[in-house]
């Protein structure tokens, strides 16, 4: 997979995007550890609906949440061309299971739009701001409030 670095200027924030299902989401690079292949992963008991459960990543264990589930969307249905986006939150490690990794993107503060006031306020948990980049829509997350404690516990 190739990533092309694009609009990249002086002063522009740099954001990873990638895909689930046909809606295209984005987060800020700075967060992003690393992006590895779709690895099965182990389930834990008693866990919240969008934990997949945990992957051993080089010694430590990673747990690996189901964006797509914990978005409100559908389940994934993981398959070898899946990536998982290892982010940073707060000072916790989790692994993101997406379906492909698009572009990195350089933009400024002045590009993100709201998020309209029609969406639900769980959108609204997740979402900072809409960004229209090349004819698409990119809706840019905030992922704190992704990792509520259970995802760290559970591993």
């Amino acid at each position: 997979m190739t990533i092309a670095a694009k609009n990249l200027t002086k002063g522009a924030r740099e954001l990873i995007a990638f895909r689930i299902g046909d809606q295209e989401f984005c987060v800020d690079i700075m967060i992003v550890r690393e992006i590895r292949g779709w690895t099965k992963a182990t389930p834990m008991p008693h866990s919240p609906h969008y934990m997949m459960g945990v992957i051993n990543l080089r010694g430590a264990v990673l747990p690996i949440v189901d964006l797509s589930l914990r978005l409100g969307m559908k389940p994934a249905e993981p398959n070898p061309r899946h990536v998982i986006i290892v982010v940073q939150i707060r000072d916790k490690v989790v692994g993101l299971l997406v379906d492909a990794v698009s572009d990195i993107l350089g933009v400024s503060e002045d590009k993100i739009q709201p998020i309209p006031e029609v969406s639900a306020e769980f959108v609204r948990a997740f979402a900072r701001g809409i960004i229209a980049v090349e004819g698409r829509m990119i809706c840019l997350l905030e992922l704190d409030g992704l990792v509520q404690g259970n995802e760290s516990e559970a591993a």
